[in-house]
């Protein structure tokens, strides 16, 4: 069973890292496969970490990039007392989209933390030994493209935490012609998975998709519930979803874990 804040707090205990899940790392079926995947990662390598459960709200980005400044702030402000309120200092997060506002836009509203995309995490993870990858695991020397999502790159310049990642699994890196700083959007940090596409003739994640299938790579690894949903969605509309998977970097290192 995953601890929460709640219950760390009332044994006066302090986590090495709170957890947070964020809204599709907690609702949507297929990002809630990531949030396992973590979860099982921290806990298989002994990472002391909490959850905040039925304490955690939206990070309020959602409502922030749609214009709803009220909104947000309200969400934020609860979020805020909250974490504050347990004395919470360093975050770790699936989500980039939670990770850019946390990092970028908390702390002139009052929450300052050290914050952690999961990719750097595990990063770290890896280099101090802690997760170690088995020899002639089940991606060794499999081809494998890396989406890099917007908050993520561009937002935060988190490029290379991921592809080290990656490495460590000993399969074949293979770039997309836009990649690192020139990486295309999926879609999803424009809000094009929530809402019908504007005139045009093709929509942003079946050409994305189509560029990640064109290297030739059996996996596509992404780092963002929004990525996965769309890059998805992108690989069935060429109907390739037998032979190309997309799977985020904790799936792909949970799979790979020493027994």
């Amino acid at each position: 069973m995953i601890k929460t804040m709640a219950e760390f707090a009332a044994n006066n205990e302090m986590p090495e890292v709170l957890f947070w899940v964020g809204c599709a790392g907690s609702f949507d079926q297929r990002a809630q496969r990531i949030t396992k995947a973590f979860a099982t990662i921290l806990t298989k390598v002994g990472v002391s970490f909490a959850i905040l459960g039925k304490e955690e709200m939206c990070t309020g980005d959602p409502a922030r990039r749609a214009g709803n400044e009220f909104l947000f702030q309200m969400m934020a402000y609860n979020n805020i007392q909250t974490l504050n309120g347990y004395g919470i200092k360093k975050i770790v997060t699936i989500c980039p989209h939670c990770f850019n506002i946390f990092t970028n836009e908390y702390p002139e509203l009052g929450g300052k933390y050290e914050v952690m995309h999961h990719s750097t995490f595990l990063q770290q993870l890896i280099n101090e030994g802690r997760v170690r990858i088995k020899e002639g695991g089940a991606f060794k020397g499999k081809k494998i493209t890396y989406h890099d999502s917007c908050y993520l790159g561009r937002a935060n310049g988190i490029y290379e935490a991921p592809r080290e990642v990656l490495k460590a699994l000993d399969a074949e890196l293979v770039e997309m012609k836009r990649c690192g700083s020139n990486g295309m959007c999926c879609g999803a940090g424009g809000a094009q998975m929530f809402k019908e596409e504007e005139a045009g003739t093709t929509r942003i994640n079946f050409e994305r998709a189509e560029e990640a299938i064109e290297t030739g790579a059996k996996i596509i690894a992404a780092n963002c519930p929004y990525c996965t949903t769309m890059l998805t969605d992108g690989v069935k509309s060429k109907e390739k979803e037998d032979d190309v998977k997309v799977l985020d970097i904790a799936e792909l290192i949970e799979a790979s874990l020493e027994d």
